[in-house]
């Protein structure tokens, strides 16, 4: 299978945010006759770090969002307007039903015979009173692609029990990191295990069960740095001041300022939803506990190299937290593993080629 892309590739993105921005730039090396990428702008709630490829094109959308929660929906104006201008040989959307702008999309590229892939987490089951309907409905939805990208091998599996043909459903596990290059030289230390936290300091990332575990670790207690910014901070450095004083706040770093904390630490532990950091923190050599979640977990955290933990459940992290702190030279073993994953399997280059593979299995004519 070629590596790559013959083809214009468009591809929808509701936001662009900084972390997927080296993805796209390598994706558009791939594409011989380039990549343009069409975003918008998050809402301010969000606090979404947006950014603006160097490589790949980028068109700039006017979203529009609609309602909240769970009946949010966002329109994007100016879709059809780049779709003429950059005319892509396929578009790749997000398979996500409440993005009301999709169906245009669909028909521009229909009535020119060319494909459109669509690129998702997946789809869970549903139940109820409405769950056959529901179910027909999600079925339409999916049938207009000729293709599905999931993040994760649970993503793909849904599509394929969903209805989808499982023989166009690929699978381009979710990175942020580069395939390593360096070989971390890891040394086994006489003191406390040193515990390292990096993203949003959201109420969602439960970063208080995290402070209040580090509380009930034997004496002298693990080293705790919490890399973030967000919303919960000053409630979280209150709580620290409360139950785990040591605690270090380092504020948001991205990119090359994570690799020293990555560096000083000994394991990296999420105890809730998300978890973007995790294969960054493999590709340094470190194990992990992380909390079970959308599906991109499964295949990046195995027994050889961490831990899952049912969200929200803090006897269960803290027992954990007990069994992987008590083991440095176990944890060097699993951080040996995550470097291995992080090299030779999940990686933003092995990311790229899963694209790739999609983009050429089907077969339309390049203008």
């Amino acid at each position: 299978m070629s590596r790559i892309y013959p083809g214009r590739l468009g591809l929808q993105q509701r936001v662009l945010p900084n972390y997927r921005a080296p993805f796209f730039d390598l994706l558009a090396g791939a594409c011989s006759r380039g990549l343009s990428v069409f975003a918008g702008q998050p809402m301010p709630e969000e606090t979404i770090v947006a950014a603006v490829p160097q490589v790949a094109k980028y068109s700039p959308a006017g979203n529009v969002h609609l309602l909240s929660g769970w009946l949010y929906m966002c329109h994007q104006r100016g879709l059809t307007e780049w779709l003429e201008d950059w005319s892509p040989d396929s578009l790749i959307v997000e398979a996500n039903p409440r993005y009301l702008s999709t169906p245009s999309a669909v028909r521009w590229m229909r009535a020119r015979g060319r494909p459109i892939i669509g690129w998702g987490l997946g789809a869970p089951p549903v139940g109820g009173p409405l769950g056959a309907l529901r179910r027909a409905r999600r079925l339409r939805f999916l049938r207009q692609f000729d293709a599905l990208i999931a993040y994760s091998q649970r993503g793909a599996r849904e599509y394929s029990d969903a209805g989808f043909p499982p023989n166009r459903v690929f699978v381009a596990t979710n990175a942020v990191s580069p395939r390593p290059s360096r070989k971390p030289d890891r040394k086994l230390h006489s003191g406390p295990p040193n515990i390292l936290f990096v993203g949003r300091l959201q109420a969602r990332k439960r970063v208080d069960l995290l402070l209040r575990a580090c509380a009930e670790m034997p004496e002298p207690g693990p080293g705790l740095v919490i890399v973030g910014d967000g919303p919960e901070r000053p409630r979280l450095q209150s709580l620290a001041r409360q139950v785990y004083p040591s605690a270090a706040f380092a504020g948001a770093k991205h990119g090359r300022a994570l690799d020293p904390y990555f560096s000083a630490s000994d394991i990296l532990i999420l105890p809730g939803t998300g978890g973007l950091a995790v294969q960054e923190s493999m590709a340094h050599g470190l194990p992990v506990i992380v909390a079970k979640g959308d599906g991109t977990q499964d295949d990046l955290v195995r027994e050889g190299n961490g831990w899952q933990i049912p969200p929200d459940d803090y006897a269960a992290l803290v027992n954990t937290m007990r069994l992987a702190l008590g083991n440095a030279a176990g944890l060097r073993r699993m951080g040996q593993e995550s470097y291995r994953i992080a090299s030779e399997e999940i990686n933003l280059e092995s990311m790229v080629t899963a694209f790739v593979t999609a983009l050429n299995s089907i077969d339309y004519p390049i203008g």
